[in-house]
């Protein structure tokens, strides 16, 4: 038991959420190494953004909020997001003297001995007071199953390994995903492939006119009622709809996102619907027995909460999801999601951060008390 190391908060993950965290926990007045210390299993600073694809420039961002006390200025909207952003979090790291310990992965989080959390890493065990996982979605990609996944002879990739569009040149490409990523995708890839496939298991939405602080508030109310009843989060774009801006209006016009429903199985050499069955889906434009040839499906299928290493605490609820009232966890209140259901936004990360550190000192403080 020598080599356990003890502080008072473990903050796990340094994208916007680990980080803005962090940055209370200072504010506050703990140390970093002495009162807390923030793990990161990334190679370097940038959080899920050092992996996005060199395609997504900075000004193809959408609303990427600062962190608090350091506005992001002067940033070459032409230049890679990853670049911009994983520049900043470093900036920002060493003006606030976050003493970021990377890269470490975190193994498991158990009970330990007298209340304290017992955090088990590839760089040896901390146990703390308190917890604040900020780890985000990117290490967990969803790959839906479909009959027929394991013949296709093309190749599938999701999102995550998504490498730009100049690797699908002359190919054909379904997109299966009604997210921004899938749009996004579609938009870039369309110029360069053979043809392109947009496929969607509901109908999307497209958003006219701004998105305001009343519906964005609307918004991350309906991910937060998921998680208060302990439910599997919802991401905030998933009940926001897709903004129909310039970009999206021409690809509309063009025929490049034209819609198609899930298809019901993959061949060898693409996808099919119906195959003499009826059509989910009325209205498709589809017939039954359609293919299409394929020689890649990329997934646009979003992420899941990377949280498993959270699996012996126990936390899960019969819904699926952890039960959450802010960003405290319902079943153990010494742990803290930030950047988890309505918080997985930038602004909602920074928020959520604030709100975890006063409650874990409210926590700290009641415990001391008691021990007095």
């Amino acid at each position: 038991m020598n080599d356990i190391r003890e502080v008072e908060v473990v903050v796990i993950g340094a994208g916007q959420a680990g980080l803005s965290s962090a940055h209370h926990l200072r504010r506050t007045g703990f140390e970093p190494d002495r009162d807390f210390v923030v793990l990161d299993h990334s190679p370097g600073p940038g959080g899920a953004w050092q992996f996005r694809w060199p395609s997504l420039t900075y000004g193809k961002v959408h609303g990427m909020h600062a962190l608090p006390g350091m506005e992001l200025t002067d940033a070459d909207p032409a230049r890679p997001s990853s670049e911009v952003i994983a520049a900043y979090f470093d900036r920002y790291e060493r003006t606030f003297d976050l003493r970021v310990r990377r890269p470490v992965d975190v193994r498991a989080v158990r009970e330990g001995t007298r209340g304290r959390l017992l955090v088990e890493t590839s760089d040896g065990t901390w146990s703390a007071r308190a917890l604040i996982n900020a780890t985000g979605t990117w290490d967990r990609p969803f790959w839906p199953r479909c009959p027929g996944q394991e013949t296709f002879l093309g190749r599938q990739l999701h999102t995550a390994q998504y490498p730009g569009p100049e690797a699908f040149a002359g190919q054909r490409v379904v997109v299966v995903g009604g997210g921004a990523s899938g749009t996004q995708h579609l938009l870039e890839i369309a110029p360069y492939a053979a043809s392109t496939t947009w496929v969607t298991r509901r109908p999307p939405v497209f958003r006219e006119g701004p998105f305001d602080e009343e519906a964005g508030r609307a918004a991350v109310a309906l991910v937060e009622e998921r998680v208060r009843q302990g439910l599997p989060p919802r991401s905030v774009v998933s009940v926001t709809g897709l903004p129909l801006d310039d970009a999206v209006r021409q690809g509309l016009a063009d025929g490049v996102l034209d819609r198609q429903p899930m298809f019901d199985r993959i061949t060898p050499d693409g996808v099919e619907w119906g195959g003499g069955s009826p059509l989910r889906e009325r209205g498709g434009g589809l017939g039954a027995g359609r293919r299409v040839a394929a020689d890649v499906i990329l997934w646009a299928t979003g992420f899941r909460p990377a949280v498993g290493h959270l699996a012996p605490l126990r936390l899960r609820e019969p819904g699926g999801g952890i039960r959450v009232e802010g960003t405290r966890v319902v079943a153990d209140p010494r742990v803290h999601l930030v950047g988890y259901g309505p918080s997985a936004s930038t602004v909602g990360a920074n928020r959520a951060g604030r709100a975890a550190v006063r409650d874990i000192g409210r926590l700290l403080t009641s415990e001391e008390r008691a021990a007095a």
